[in-house]
């Protein structure tokens, strides 16, 4: 593609003038004239983020421009930012044969998020990683519980915040 010869993009803006015909970027705005709040081209991948309000519409606005497998999902924690959580989602297009990085922020007073697993059953393992580790809530989760940590364990251990040995 014409975008493997761009080096760097940074901001809403400049990947809106560079990349107008990019087909990612083209669904979000055909579903939503503000679609996404900020974007970055690096390295040969786009990143595209949305409010997390607007996850579910926008990913389902991407599967119908032919973004048609959900890789992975995973969080980051930018403790003591506020936002504090990123969660990103990784995209692929067997059409066009990319990957595209839809990410959202999340604040710790509302640490929650509507699932995707009615869009990508295959999320369900990742959203549980996800809540285990980060204490992000995913609504409408079918089966929202710990998936590597007991049952019982306090806290959430990726959390930068979160102790090195534990709480004791």
């Amino acid at each position: 593609m014409a975008e493997q010869n761009i080096k760097t993009l940074a901001g809403r803006a400049a990947v809106l003038e560079a990349m107008p015909d990019h087909p990612a970027v083209k669904a979000l705005l055909a579903w939503k004239a503000d679609g996404f709040v900020d974007a970055r081209f690096d390295r040969g991948e786009l990143t595209l983020t949305v409010d997390k309000e607007d996850i579910v519409p926008a990913l389902l606005a991407l599967q119908a421009a032919g973004y048609n497998f959900f890789e992975d999902m995973t969080a980051v924690d930018w403790y003591p930012s506020a936002p504090r959580f990123q969660l990103s989602y990784h995209i692929l297009s067997h059409a066009y044969k990319e990957r595209i990085r839809l990410r959202t922020m999340v604040d710790e007073i509302d640490a929650s998020v509507e699932s995707i697993t009615a869009i990508w059953p295959g999320a369900n393992y990742f959203e549980r990683e996800v809540f285990d580790l980060f204490g992000i809530r995913f609504a409408g989760h079918p089966n929202l519980r710990r998936i590597l940590m007991p049952d019982d364990w306090v806290g959430h251990p990726l959390r930068k915040d979160y102790p090195v040995e534990g709480y004791r």
